[in-house]
């Protein structure tokens, strides 16, 4: 499983070309080419299965970082990252954030309901006022994850102290 650079989209607008870009990057499942970005089967999870990420480990929980890092660098970011300031600062290294991934892989889950086969026309319209605003917005308030870093500098931030029970 491998991001592909291709020639076929190298004159696509950004994020057009995310699709041809990617071949078996559905979670779960490998050697896959022609699947969408990202689009993932529930009848692949067994029922009960966890299939958020802070939930999954091993194996599963690799595919899917790399299942939602090519939708973030080819469609999300390519689309709707804007211009990085302090005012609204970006991790280049936004999966070391525990909170940057678990709600950058929320917002790609919605986006496959939302936009994926057999969603309504409003999809892409709810989608963006319900998802992608409020997401996107937290993740790059000054004082959110992000806070600190900068293009071409990461910062940890470490977990807040929590005094032992009694």
């Amino acid at each position: 499983m491998t991001v592909q650079e291709t020639d076929d989209t190298a004159d696509l607008p950004p994020g057009a070309g995310a699709t041809a870009a990617v071949e078996g990057m559905v979670p779960g499942e490998s050697g896959s080419p022609g699947e969408d970005l990202g689009e993932s089967d529930p009848e692949d999870l067994e029922a009960g299965e966890p299939s958020f990420i802070l939930y999954l480990d091993g194996e599963r929980y690799a595919e899917a970082k790399q299942a939602l890092t090519v939708w973030v660098h080819h469609l999300l970011l390519p689309v709707y990252g804007r211009e990085t300031v302090s005012a609204r600062p970006w991790c280049p290294r936004w999966w070391e954030h525990l909170e940057a991934l678990a709600q950058l892989y929320g917002l790609w889950m919605s986006w496959q309901h939302y936009t994926g086969a057999g969603s309504d026309l409003g999809g892409p319209t709810v989608w963006h006022r319900d998802c992608l605003g409020p997401v996107m917005l937290s993740l790059r308030d000054p004082a959110g994850p992000f806070a600190g870093c900068k293009p071409g500098s990461h910062r940890p931030k470490p977990a807040p102290e929590v005094d032992a029970q009694d």
